[in-house]
């Protein structure tokens, strides 16, 4: 190996410059023709690059080809008094809510007004 280093270090600029453009063109080369493969095998294996590009079309449209349907918005429905955060109600508890609970604190200490979701029935 050493003396392919020595070769290499003998080479001009212009010979290195030129073995690089050659290296980089069969490399690409290469990985077109890998790529191809890999498409041929997904496209045997499970409907092609059609179902791909739905799964990375984002959300707005459904594996089966569906438009997704418009969800309504979720008000908040607790309020940090501190930081004036805000939590649905849903998914996972927000971390000062749960340092409130754990220190003795009810969770209906933390829930808004009646004026919200006044606001929500007419959405």
């Amino acid at each position: 190996m050493t003396t392919k280093k020595l070769e290499l270090e003998a080479m001009s600029l212009d010979d290195l410059w030129s073995l690089h453009e050659e290296i980089s063109g069969i490399l690409s080369a290469r990985i077109k023709a890998e790529k191809q493969e890999l498409e041929k095998r997904l496209a045997v294996l499970g409907g092609g690059m059609g179902t791909f590009a739905n799964h990375s079309a984002g959300p707005e449209i459904s594996p089966a080809g569906k438009p997704r349907r418009k969800y309504p918005r979720v008000l908040p429905k607790y309020r940090n008094p501190q930081t004036s955060e805000t939590w649905s109600g849903r998914g996972k508890r927000p971390r000062w809510l749960v340092a409130a609970i754990k220190s003795g604190r009810k969770i209906e200490e933390f829930r808004l007004g009646e004026t919200n979701s006044r606001v929500r029935q007419r959405a």
